[in-house]
């Protein structure tokens, strides 16, 4: 819809419930829409709507870190279960879902987004297309 020209309404999801929420962001067409997620390469449906399709590549050590913390402070969790969480279920669906994505991606960026070259890069191609 926004590639036509239609504004949408985009869902919000809880992280805290792991569920999607009844209150939605409206969003007016662009003429550069940026689609970010996890998951965004693994829809074929998705992926052929895309000019342009980066996959953003973190560290495993620092996707850790990222979880602890983020767990830990925002979510309330334990340390304890939020290890058990990584290795029990968030690493192997990484390694199931995501980590092939990045077959269909057209840049891989290293560094996840400390990577200011890459970043920079990118935003000047963005603006000569």
């Amino acid at each position: 819809m926004l590639r036509e020209g239609k504004s949408i309404e985009q869902p919000t999801y809880s992280y805290l419930t792991c569920t999607r929420q009844a209150e939605t962001i409206h969003i007016e067409p662009r003429e550069v829409v940026i689609i970010e997620g996890i998951l965004a390469l693994c829809d074929k449906k998705l992926r052929s709507m895309m000019n342009l399709k980066i996959f953003v590549d973190a560290d495993p050590d620092e996707r850790l870190i990222r979880v602890i913390q983020r767990d830990v402070v925002e979510r309330g969790r334990t340390a304890e279960v939020v290890m058990d969480r990584y290795t029990r279920v968030l690493k192997p669906m990484h390694q199931q879902f995501i980590e092939p994505c990045k077959r269909y991606a057209d840049l891989i960026i290293p560094e996840g987004g400390n990577n200011k070259v890459a970043i920079d890069i990118l935003t000047m191609y963005i603006k000569n297309i």
